[in-house]
């Protein structure tokens, strides 16, 4: 039985769901394989009509299995609906996460249509969740891999009526719908590519020469692995304690079954992922986080819990599917690079630079009288005791974003006076130009590739080094006083003018810096024009033959 609150299942039920995959997976054809499917809707989840419908070549999708109603079976077994009109349905009704349900409410206006139904009879509904005859409940099949995507190509639809509790199912009976119907596209899926697999066979046969490397191609090209699954206890001393893991789960983690049973998904889990795992585990969900793998490494998961238990004890076990987005993940990361880096060089961009700049300063008034203005405007102070600045256009809560704010000052006047703060070196590169006229944009990529690794080379590990496009660099050096960034901006000034080969040639480049220092108050716009112009004051005081380079 399902409650309202909680997603509850006979233990029963769970086992009769797991042979029903695990003949799903183990049918030796296609049409087997759709047979099993629908009857184990039927037998498994408890409906008491359920119908395999199977998109064709064409598009449409065709009647394939039945299960549960003789009658019915014959009427419609076989016969085809435009995909027009299953997108239609599909389109249509509620959203049970990948499920559609069309109440009978709205599902008159489908009757018309060209998709191959059966009619129940049956009484009106008596309360507010009791099944009516005429309302529909669908899972769309996804190819494996873009299952829920709502992007991915569509495979087929279960069709299910009736169930047998005579209510609309539950939480968990919409999710083991849905995660039944993951299955089948994989059942499916995979149904097609050992029937395709077969075929192949035959024809490579009747080529004998060819025969042992045409195999192991066909079997690399179509050998598909399911989805990993695992059941671990739910609550008590052993909460989250692996019990049962499928071979899918065993290969992604490199763990063989019989280890796989001593651990818990949490010594499995990143340290920084352990309290995403907790709330999944805690509340049931989805959830995406790094899983350790035997040689240490971690893989990046998609990770989505079910609570199953026993009606009489309640909560004892979760049901996990265990999917695997590691390279997803690596694209999004390779695009989140490509987004605040360079193209050229690998070195932060202009927007990197700047959010990092940003990050660093708060946004206190210049003044002393913009400080009076604003105690006057809010009634209490703009600065707490330590002279902290607060964002009064973020709200209330900006109050507390400072109270840990280390305060970016900056040396004063024209004399070291000891102050260590944040300097913003501006490199401007002399004689660039000449070289990109003279050698092509070939050398000129080659050198500044080659400045950005000298320049890298010659500051901190915890210094920023970014290019803000052309031949125009900036360096982030926490730390240092007037003296030290002078003799910075000297050492990677000395870096840059030794020959650099590009092209089959030495070239050099010259290079004018201009000290910036940042400091509360300042934005980062702020902080860069100011060593831009140091830069240029810097670059017209040197005589001119000692900027030119080739």
């Amino acid at each position: 039985m399902e409650s309202e609150s909680e997603p509850y299942v006979r233990l029963a039920s769970l086992r009769q769901l797991h042979q029903v995959m695990a003949d799903m997976n183990t049918a030796r054809s296609l049409a087997d394989t759709l047979q099993t499917v629908a009857d184990g809707a039927v037998n498994a989840l408890g409906y008491e009509m359920a119908c395999v419908n199977l998109v064709r070549p064409d598009g449409d999708l065709v009647v394939a299995a039945f299960s549960g109603n003789p009658a019915a079976e014959a009427l419609i077994t076989g016969r085809a609906g435009s995909r027009a009109s299953w997108d239609r349905r599909l389109n249509m009704g509620e959203a049970w996460g990948d499920l559609r349900f069309i109440p009978h409410t709205e599902g008159w206006v489908l009757d018309d249509d060209d998709v191959p139904q059966w009619y129940t009879d049956g009484p009106a509904p008596r309360f507010e969740d009791e099944w009516h005859p005429s309302d529909r409940l669908f899972a769309p099949m996804y190819t494996p891999g873009v299952q829920g995507s709502g992007s991915g190509e569509l495979l087929g639809v279960i069709s299910v009526d009736r169930p047998r509790n005579g209510r609309h199912p539950g939480a968990w009976g919409r999710e083991a719908l849905q995660m039944y119907a993951f299955q089948a596209a994989i059942a499916i899926s995979n149904a097609r590519l050992r029937s395709n697999m077969q075929r192949a066979l035959v024809r490579l046969e009747r080529e004998q020469q060819a025969l042992r490397a045409s195999e192991e191609s066909f079997r690399q090209a179509f050998e598909y692995a399911p989805s990993g699954m695992a059941i671990a206890e739910m609550g008590g001393d052993q909460h989250g304690r692996i019990l049962r893991t499928n071979d899918a789960l065993c290969r992604l983690l490199g763990r063989p079954a019989s280890a796989m049973r001593r651990y818990s998904f949490s010594d499995l889990v990143h340290p920084e992922d352990i309290g995403t795992l907790l709330r999944t585990s805690a509340e049931g969900g989805r959830a995406e986080l790094r899983l350790g793998r035997r040689d240490g490494s971690y893989v990046w998961v998609s990770l989505r819990n079910s609570v199953v238990a026993d009606a009489a004890d309640g909560p004892r076990f979760l049901l996990t599917h265990v999917e695997d987005i590691e390279e997803r993940k690596r694209r999004e990361l390779q695009l989140a690079h490509r987004a605040s880096h360079d193209s050229l060089t690998g070195l932060p961009n202009s927007a990197e630079l700047r959010s990092r700049l940003s990050a660093r300063l708060c946004h206190r008034p210049a003044h002393a009288d913009e400080m009076e203005s604003l105690d006057a405007a809010y009634g209490h102070p703009a600065f707490d005791l330590n002279g902290h600045g607060f964002d009064f256009a973020s709200g209330p809560e900006a109050f507390d974003a400072y109270d840990h704010h280390v305060h970016t000052i900056a040396p004063e006047g024209e004399r070291d006076d000891g102050t260590k703060g944040l300097a913003v070196l501006f490199c401007d590169l002399d004689g660039f130009k000449s070289i990109n006229d003279r050698f092509g944009h070939n050398a000129g990529d080659a050198v500044l590739i080659e400045v950005a690794r000298r320049l890298t080379r010659g500051v901190r590990d915890g210094d920023t080094v970014a290019r803000l496009g052309g031949d125009e660099f900036v360096i982030l050096a926490d730390g240092l006083g007037k003296a030290d960034a002078q003799d910075l901006a000297v050492r990677l000034r000395n870096e840059i003018i030794q020959p650099i080969r590009a092209e089959g040639r030495a070239v050099r480049v010259g290079a004018s810096f201009g000290i910036g220092w940042a400091h509360c108050g300042m934005t980062a716009d702020e902080v860069l024009k100011s060593a831009d112009e140091r830069m240029y004051v810097e670059k017209r005081s040197r005589p001119k033959q000692h900027r030119r380079a080739g």
